[in-house]
């Protein structure tokens, strides 16, 4: 077709006649580097995705702590407790 560049144009590399040994190689080599590279983005956002998760679970477990603590009042009623001892003796 005439507005398609000739540098788009999909080959296989093991039917094109022109290609030598070498660069039906480098070919191969080109395209498995650029699969893994796009891979590579899969997995990083997965990664990043996967650290948010465990991040955010644990400071939800952090603060639900601090929150739980805050609350209990056993340590006073043993102070109480420890004064009327004091106050009896």
């Amino acid at each position: 077709e005439p507005g398609e560049a000739a540098v788009a144009r999909r080959i296989d590399p093991a039917r094109e006649p022109g290609l030598s040994p070498e660069q039906r190689r480098l070919m191969a080599q080109v395209e498995y580097a650029q699969r893994q590279r796009a891979l590579q983005r899969r997995l990083r956002s997965r990664n990043v995705l996967l650290a948010l998760g465990i991040g955010a679970v644990t400071f939800g477990i952090y603060g639900y702590t601090f929150y739980s603590v805050s609350q209990e009042r056993f340590l006073d009623e043993l102070e109480q407790e420890a004064e009327a001892a004091r106050a009896r003796a």
